[in-house]
């Protein structure tokens, strides 16, 4: 017998599941962790029941937001790995993840969400992605032989998180600190690291 939870959605519930997502997303963005079950069925105009036969709990709905994005970026790693020119591969993967970050700025639910095995398995499989592509950018030269995939995986919002000190910065600004941070990376007159790497976090 198939478990429930293995079943495809039918369609209109796979499109509730999204609604729920969508407006899960737009309602955390806006109220931060205080946003509620109810103000998210609302903003979804479905009936708060419903989010709980997709979701047990506030917790596994972060959850399933968190391991959206991080699926979504590991799949742009995994695709970029058999890119031909590996620096290009590993600067876009950057422009992606810094993209996501301005996009949806819902990094404080990555904290709720720690100890999740499915959140977990997914930032597994980001990493290494990341440790691939980091890996072939070595192995052509296009990056200092001293960086390390947790250094780029600590990058990822860098360029965004920067920007977030302004009170009006122009929209594409972050990709001005982006291009900084890429050309920290580059082997060209990198001189030697004060500290060593940090741990995997």
């Amino acid at each position: 017998m198939v478990s429930s939870s293995l079943r495809p959605l039918r369609a209109d519930a796979a499109r509730n599941r999204e609604l729920l997502l969508a407006a899960a997303e737009e309602e955390f963005a806006e109220r931060g962790l205080s946003a509620s079950i109810a103000d998210i069925a609302r903003r979804a105009g479905i009936a708060k029941g419903t989010v709980f036969r997709h979701f047990a709990s506030k917790e596994e709905l972060i959850a399933s937001i968190v391991c959206g994005h991080l699926a979504t970026l590991a799949d742009v790693a995994r695709r970029l790995t058999d890119a031909g020119d590996p620096g290009a591969a590993l600067l876009e993967f950057l422009t992606v993840a810094a993209d996501q970050r301005r996009q949806h700025d819902l990094t404080f639910l990555q904290s709720v969400s720690e100890g999740d095995s499915r959140v977990t398995e997914v930032r597994d499989e980001l990493y290494a992605g990341i440790g691939a592509l980091v890996d072939r950018a070595h192995a052509a030269g296009t990056i200092r032989s001293d960086v390390t995939a947790t250094d780029v995986f600590l990058l990822m919002c860098a360029p965004v998180h920067v920007v977030e000190n302004l009170a009006n910065p122009a929209p594409e600004l972050w990709k001005r600190y982006l291009a900084i941070i890429f050309d920290g990376l580059r082997p060209e007159g990198a001189t030697p690291l004060p500290q060593p790497a940090p741990a995997r976090p």
